[in-house]
């Protein structure tokens, strides 16, 4: 395509925006082509979704939303979505990127393709994954790197990764970070009593967000909070907020030897109003995962002024810097005495809730919106065959 003739013509793979199902990549598609459509009116966006999209993502004029089937939800929809039916889009369409915020590319395509891959965790714990998306991953994702003009990820350790296990050249994978929506904030203390009230009948709480998928170490969590609990007075309860998706025999076993399992509340999926409050009214984060990409929900702490206890492992350090508590994920002491520390010692506290608002500047939709657009351009002007 001639782009003295043609408007820049860029396909977007936007099936994970989902009104009201954001998760990790949803959030990341969701905050960085809202920005970058809106930066690139001179752009032409196709946008292609599996259903019917809620009109709050299409944001502009230069955006044109294009549905398809199947509903690409299962390893066997995938490939008829991707090596058929979005194939067939960019056959047509013949844009000059395809762009893919959730990693997956159509490897029958020979449109230059820019994957966001944001970790690897199915190479390092595929027992966690069902057997055919551990298949699938573990089958196609290498074949996408290879395909790739460039790669996007959301930290230097996830770039160390991919470069490492996939054999590519690091100098063509990119790092855009994560940020967090910026409705995260401190709020006032006569706020913070009326959402205990709400959520924890008025107790302080522990706040664990995210997918109950095995790598986020909830059995671990479950059975560090049972020890700190037992292990003095406190009336502390631990706060789950997720969907019960990967609710897995370990995870369920290790809460139900909980002797505290009266003081853990489910609070399942919350929007992101409400995901607002619970955060900014939390005693800490605690997010001690095994394995991680990012953490979005260690900066949607930090902007809330919330200390916060991550893992020593993968991503959480780089994200965290010296504005967490950093425990041993396989070591549930640890994690209990972290738990102490935040509850004993007001002058840690202070001093991890300063370190994180100047932390949280680091990683902000915006920066990550003008990074992906940098590889973007860089992926375009790449030469390929």
């Amino acid at each position: 395509m001639d782009r003295n003739l043609h408007p820049l013509r860029i396909v977007v793979n936007t099936r994970l925006l989902i009104r009201n199902r954001l998760e990790g990549i949803g959030w990341f598609s969701f905050e960085t082509l809202r920005r970058i459509t809106k930066a690139h009116p001179e752009v032409e966006f196709y946008f292609l979704f599996d259903r019917t999209p809620d009109a709050s993502f299409i944001f502009g004029p230069n955006v044109k939303p294009i549905v398809f089937g199947p509903p690409a939800r299962h390893p066997l929809l995938f490939i008829i979505w991707f090596e058929w039916s979005v194939w067939k889009i960019l056959r047509k369409l013949k844009p000059d990127l395809f762009l893919s915020p959730d990693g997956y590319l159509s490897l029958r395509s020979n449109t230059p393709s820019l994957p966001v891959m944001h970790d690897l965790n199915f190479e390092h714990f595929p027992a966690d994954l069902p057997l055919a998306a551990r298949w699938h991953y573990r089958w196609f994702f290498p074949r996408y790197a290879r395909k790739a003009v460039r790669i996007a990820t959301v930290s230097n350790f996830s770039k160390q990764d991919i470069a490492t296990l996939y054999s590519v050249d690091p100098a063509h994978i990119d790092v855009t970070y994560n940020g967090a929506n910026e409705s995260f904030a401190p709020v006032e203390e006569t706020q913070k009593t009326i959402i205990k009230q709400k959520y924890s009948d008025g107790h302080q709480y522990f706040l664990f967000v995210g997918s109950l998928h095995p790598r986020k170490n909830l059995a671990r969590l479950f059975s560090a909070f049972d020890l700190f609990r037992s292990q003095a007075n406190h009336s502390v309860k631990l706060l789950v907020v997720g969907e019960k998706k990967w609710w897995t025999k370990p995870i369920r076993e290790a809460y139900e030897q909980m002797k505290c399992k009266d003081e853990v509340v489910f609070c399942g999926r919350l929007n992101a109003h409400e995901l607002h409050q619970v955060t900014a009214a939390a005693l800490a984060v605690t997010y001690v995962s095994y394995f991680e990409g990012f953490g979005i929900p260690i900066v949607e702490a930090f902007r809330c002024g919330v200390p916060v206890i991550t893992s020593n492992v993968t991503a959480m350090p780089e994200v965290a810097g010296e504005a967490a508590l950093l425990v041993d994920p396989y070591d549930i002491s640890s994690i209990a005495r972290a738990m102490e520390t935040i509850c004993t010692d007001e002058a840690t506290r202070k001093k991890l809730i300063e370190n994180g608002k100047e932390r949280s500047l680091l990683f902000t939709w915006d920066k990550a919106a003008e990074r992906l657009w940098q590889s973007i351009q860089l992926t375009i002007n790449t030469p390929h065959e």
